[in-house]
């Protein structure tokens, strides 16, 4: 059985305070239309894809934050995008701003497989930014604000086997650039990661020790080493341009297991990258010797002292 499956990263131009939610459902099709059309079977979207990247603001009005979060996924208002997938057959990665039914806020995305089912949801774990507005600066990162720590870890689902049965995990954003979440899921026996992203093209502290150039770099070199110490293949996705006068970093990416970039986006637009991604393209970085051994029904003993370490149940 082939285990080749093509993946699109559907990078999104800018989406502002004033684009309407229609609008931007609409360009979300329109992406996912063109990564059908090129064969892709599971596209990968930016982090917060359904609005602008709204935490660089400070809402006085709880009334107009809220607007920001969507209550349940899917939900009416983005039930169009999950059908218009099922009548394509593909599956995709989304990253949103949730509002649980008791009132809790966290930076989330679901990963969705080609009948319109959730497979998986993560809650973002690495946080950037402040509580508190700094003043000094002209655009915050209030993401402690908005948002509570992930409360989930780090999970994964096994893929549909039409798709070959990939084991596939998520990060968001600011979690792509710390290894401890790669490794939980490179534990688990990952072989695909789905990254949604909303990176400022400035240095989001105030300083001036980075630019656009250097925060794109450091983007692709996280993704390119994580991918290559877990041996998966990784697919990084942007929110880019200009945000209402704040710069958003593209350069998305889909990498391979041996940390090379196989698609990379050239714009801060609306743009689709696509790859085909060999699943078993990650044993090389998995037999013995190598970076980890997953033959776990040989190795009884490292079985279970994964599991007793993380809590975690690594697929056999």
């Amino acid at each position: 059985m082939s285990r080749i499956l093509r993946v699109a990263g559907a990078q999104m131009g800018p989406t502002q305070r004033a684009d309407s939610r229609p609008a931007t459902l609409a360009r979300l099709e329109a992406l996912l239309d063109s990564a059908a059309s090129q064969g892709a079977r599971f596209v990968v979207f930016p982090e917060l894809a359904f609005t602008t990247f709204f935490p660089r603001w400070l809402y006085e009005n709880d009334a107009a934050l809220l607007e920001n979060y969507e209550r349940g996924m899917p939900n009416p208002a983005v039930q169009p995008l999950f059908d218009r997938a099922k009548a394509l057959g593909v599956g995709f990665s989304i990253g949103y701003a949730e509002l649980t039914e008791d009132g809790r806020r966290f930076n989330t995305a679901v990963l969705v497989g080609p009948d319109g089912k959730i497979m998986l949801k993560y809650r973002k774990v690495h946080l950037p930014g402040s509580v508190e507005p700094r003043p000094e600066n002209r655009y915050q990162q209030l993401e402690k604000r908005y948002f509570e720590y992930g409360d989930m870890g780090f999970p994964v689902a096994r893929g549909p086997a039409e798709w070959g049965g990939p084991v596939l995990g998520s990060l968001i954003c600011n979690d792509r650039r710390w290894p401890e979440g790669w490794r939980c899921l490179g534990l688990q026996g990952v072989e695909l990661v789905a990254i949604g992203y909303n990176s400022a093209a400035y240095d989001p502290n105030g300083g001036d020790g980075e630019d656009a150039e250097r925060r794109t770099f450091h983007s692709t070199l996280a993704v390119q080493a994580n991918a290559y110490f877990n041996a998966t293949w990784a697919v990084s996705v942007a929110k880019a341009g200009v945000e209402d006068g704040a710069g958003l970093i593209g350069g998305s990416v889909i990498v391979s297991p041996n940390g090379i970039v196989v698609a990379e986006a050239k714009t801060l637009g609306d743009e689709v990258i696509v790859a085909d991604c060999d699943f078993d393209a990650c044993l090389q970085g998995r037999g013995p010797g190598k970076i980890f051994d997953f033959g776990f029904h040989r190795r009884p003993d490292q079985y279970r002292r994964i599991v007793e370490q993380t809590g975690m149940e690594p697929p056999v």
